[in-house]
């Protein structure tokens, strides 16, 4: 139970700071600080696509980021776009992130689907071209207009539509967009006599133009699904919109505030209304299946009858364009057109990663048929008619499964689509927890229990209650049925949206991200450091795929622990199933990404990033801004913690696309210090049962993983907004550390919110454990220390680098103790590096080569780096498998990689 005392609200009101009084579109607009009077400006930076070869189709258009070195441009500096071969290419622009000299470090940049198309471009100061079509915006009491010059897609500010229409050259093609979920009272597993079902949709409370063009245009879309009284389900609606692309995209995410014992949700989706246009004959539906596959069907089909209308006829209909004259078609079947049944009802469904089903109806009432199946479904449908219909679709659709994608009432005026992010074909989703607690009902009991299955269980604490996902659609109101050739072009792009990358080596130039640098196998010694990254890599990013680690609340998380018995991931065994960020798999992901440039390595890091960000985090309710530790249940583990929420983890894939969600989940973490207030994160350990009630000045706030995970957020929110309590708040804490007698590693502090100072007695006592600084700190230091001129905090942190895997006696002679037998020494080898480059100092680089080579509590030189192929009968289906965990490998992966950064010419 969390009791929250009236002190507690009272002061976390107080100390929100002025992070959260300032509108958020207000500060975006602020640099950091006045740009310096000479700036050194930049060269044009090349650019490519993630996946090399320049795209067929976009996603109405894309979005991407470039850093850029500090003291190179303005705030306001302008930019042009241009191909390989000097082509201008119409892009918008706008700042993302600014150094503290107030100079852009990060820029985001937008081209349309309409632009020109290339393999490479380069991108460097200039006015930006105009193309042949721009944004156009009208807003007004009840309803906002985004105009592409090709479509026009009203949005209407409150009811049940979000949508009202989209129209193209005067054309409605689709009309009332809205939300549909449902849900039962009962799941059906428990074999219930009587299941109550209701039906809810989308209610608009909010609509903000975020971005008007010229290029792109963005419109957020807020509310809660309603029936009656009752509303829940926040959902935040991000369309992106750009000009001269009749694309529309939409990240849709929605936050579960139901009762899992009572709330079973077994629809979720985004519905729009299609005007059916022309005869039944004329009508056509589309499905994208696996490797390019499509499936072209018409309402009434005419081929394959007993009488032949005519091979033009028929080869209209399978193309998809208006049929010729009936009355030119061979009269025995014009005659009896009315007699061949009109399947007005389609669904693709797709409830494994491993097959989808098409299935199609002539209406409500009868029976389905069975159309065709298969494995992967590229996720995309359409109906229409020659003169127009709409696309639909859902990026990741096999791997967020159950996913469905349903056409209905395609032979009546109007059929509906639906973009289904769980299939009502699918059993309702089950949140509740997957045990009964098994008798721990006190803190002895749980702490045994811990001690068997690694699970921290706790009464009460294994809530869904706050989680969210976010899911990415796509929709085109296209003007003609597709080309079978041009279906598979836009289904690629909704599957895999096309990504405009600068190179690694122009990243690392910029001097983003901290310690790192591109692969470099200049040496045998590095190139054996390099396979091995490969190595360990490449494996986690197969088992994705072999362990099927997929499903609408898994995908994009991995797995903790292996157990080499059952020749199986411990998915069932407490905390050693899912990772949930232990010990930054996210960060080793993004660093291997930036290293490499590599576009798998891209997408694993981006599953992992919508994720851990959405699952793993509470959104809502009084645990807002912590994150759940390692467990079977993404949610059910009772140690509620910043270092999962961390926004050190999320800030990568913000600047490397511009996505605004992302944004949205960074700026929630401003203020999680004030979690503290409200969860006492030491009750097990302290025995506590007693009311929490703490004291806002002296709260048991931690000066190295807690501190690291909300300095990241801090940093992150200063580099962005240039907000002055964020950077306040980041040195006062971070000075504070410092001026402790012995730093990070001081202990019996206490954090002030209020000020965000931590104190301690005037002795030096010493408190450190091995995970202090393997959830970002050391990034996030690395990061502020080449930002900010502060020789006291410097000096403390290198000390704490120094030390960590120092001799007992060298501990002792600078804090008056030994630290004792600390673990994951591996993993501190890259501490050991800056502090070398640091301190210039050779030996301690030598030092940490020997640290990163020794592999205490990780890979040692004479690891085995090699995989073994398991055969059935003795596992369900073929897999590979190594001697690796995750912890253990991110941890190498960024030791290695940061080692190789700062000291790699002292590599033997």
């Amino acid at each position: 139970m969390v009791h929250v005392s009236r002190r507690t609200v009272l002061t976390s009101a107080l100390t929100a700071g002025a992070a959260a009084l300032v509108p958020r579109d207000a500060r975006a607009a602020v640099p950091a600080a006045t740009p310096p009077p000479i700036l050194r400006s930049h060269d044009p930076v090349e650019l490519r696509w993630l996946d090399r070869d320049s795209p067929a189709a976009l996603a109405g258009g894309t979005t991407w980021g470039v850093p850029w070195p500090r003291g190179a441009f303005a705030p306001d500096q302008q930019f042009s776009l241009s191909t390989g071969a000097g082509e201008a290419v119409p892009v918008q622009t706008w700042p993302t992130a600014w150094w503290p000299d107030g100079s852009v470090k990060w820029t985001a940049h937008a081209v349309s689907e309409d632009a020109p198309r290339a393999e490479t471009y380069r991108l460097g100061a200039g006015r930006p071209a105009t193309g042949a079509h721009a944004i156009a915006v009208r807003e007004s009491a009840g309803e906002i207009t985004v105009d592409t010059g090709v479509v026009q897609v009203a949005f209407a500010r409150h009811g049940n539509q979000v949508v009202r229409s989209v129209r193209r050259g005067g054309t409605v093609l689709a009309h009332s967009g809205r939300l549909v979920v449902s849900r039962q009272d009962k799941p059906d597993t428990d074999d219930p006599q009587a299941i109550r079902f209701e039906s809810f949709t989308g209610s608009v409370s909010s609509v903000v133009v975020e971005q008007s063009g010229p290029v792109r245009a963005v419109v957020r879309v807020e509310g809660k699904h309603r029936k009656g009284s009752r509303e829940w389900l926040p959902f935040v609606l991000r369309f992106s919109l750009f000009a001269g692309s009749d694309g529309i995209r939409v990240v849709h995410t929605f936050m579960f505030d139901g009762d899992e014992e009572r709330d079973f949700i077994n629809g979720i989706g985004v519905r729009f209304t299609v005007p059916m246009r022309g005869e039944l004959y004329d009508r056509h539906v589309r499905f994208a299946g696996t490797d390019g596959g499509v499936l072209s069907e018409a309402v009434r089909g005419i081929t394959g009858l007993r009488r032949d209308p005519g091979a033009a006829v028929r080869q209209a209909q399978v193309a998809g364009t208006a049929l010729p004259d009936p009355a030119t078609w061979d009269q025995r079947v014009t005659s009896r057109l009315h007699w061949i049944p009109a399947f007005g009802d389609y669904s693709l469904s797709q409830l494994t990663a491993q097959g989808f089903e098409i299935r199609k109806r002539t209406g409500k009432g009868h029976s389905w048929l069975r159309v065709d199946d298969g494995e992967r479904a590229a996720g995309l449908g359409y109906v229409g008619t020659p003169s127009g219909g709409l696309a639909f679709g859902m990026r990741n659709f096999w791997q967020l499964h159950p996913t469905e994608l349903e056409i209905t009432g395609a032979a009546t005026e109007e059929a509906e689509a639906t973009v289904w992010l769980w299939s009502p074909r699918a059993g309702a989703m089950d949140l509740r927890f997957y045990h009964d607690g098994m008798g721990q009902d006190t803190y002895p009991e749980q702490l045994d229990a811990l001690e068997i299955t690694y699970e921290d269980y706790e009464p009460g604490f294994g809530t869904p209650y706050g989680v969210a996902r976010t899911s990415e659609l796509m929709f085109w109101a296209l003007g003609a049925t597709p080309t079978a050739e041009r279906f598979t072009e836009l289904a690629a792009a909704n599957s895999a949206p096309p990504l405009i990358v600068s190179s690694p080596e122009h990243n690392h130039e910029a001097g983003v991200f901290g310690s790192w640098s591109p692969v470099d196998r200049s040496t045998p010694a590095r190139a054996t450091i390099e396979d091995r990254l490969d190595a360990i890599h490449s494996y986690h990013q197969d088992q994705v795929d072999q362990r099927s680690w997929y499903g609408f609340w898994d995908y994009g998380d991995v797995m903790h622990t292996y157990d080499v018995d059952r020749h199986q991931w411990r998915y069932d065994v407490g905390g050693y199933a899912w990772d949930n960020s232990e010990l930054s798999t996210d960060l080793w992901l993004w660093y291997h990404y930036l290293r490499t440039g590599d576009a798998a390595a891209f997408r694993l890091a981006e599953a992992m990033t919508r994720h851990t960000g959405e699952v793993d985090v509470y959104h809502l309710g009084v645990w807002k801004g912590l994150g759940t530790r390692h467990a079977v249940m993404h949610w059910g583990d009772s140690a509620k913690q910043v270092r999962i929420s961390n926004a050190n983890y999320r800030r990568f894939y913000y600047f490397l696309t511009g996505d605004e969600r992302t944004g949205d989940l960074l700026h929630e973490l401003v203020d999680s210090d004030r979690t503290y207030l409200v969860l006492n994160a030491t009750r097990k350990i302290d025995g506590s049962t007693r009311p929490y009630d703490p004291d806002p000045t002296a709260l048991p706030f931690g000066t190295t993983t807690d501190w690291g995970a909300v300095a990241g957020a801090w940093l992150t929110e200063w580099e962005r907004n240039g907000d002055p309590a964020a950077r306040e708040r980041l040195l006062a804490s971070a000075r504070s550390i410092a001026a402790l007698p012995n730093g990070w590693v001081q202990g019996g502090t206490t954090y002030d919110l209020t000020t965000a100072r931590f104190s301690s007695g005037p002795d030096k006592t010493v408190s450190i454990g091995s995970l202090s600084s393997v959830f970002g700190l050391i990034e996030v230091m690395t990061e502020l220390l080449d930002l900010v001129d502060e020789p006291e905090i410097e000096a403390k942190w290198v000390e704490f680098c120094r030390l960590y895997n120092a001799t007992a006696a060298e501990q002792q002679a600078v804090t008056g103790a030994s630290w004792g037998s600390l673990n994951l020494r591996q993993a501190y080898s890259r501490a050991t590096a800056y502090a070398a480059v640091r301190l210039d100092d050779d030996r301690l680089a030598d030092r940490a080569w020997q640290e990163l080579r020794t592999g205490h509590a990780g890979y040692p030189d004479r690891h085995d780096w090699g995989t073994r192929r398991i055969e059935p009968p003795r596992v369900l289906r073929p897999v590979d498998e190594a001697d690796f965990s995750t912890n253990a490998s991110a941890q190498y992966g960024l030791a290695a990689i940061q080692c190789l950064s700062l000291i790699g010419s002292r590599l033997g």
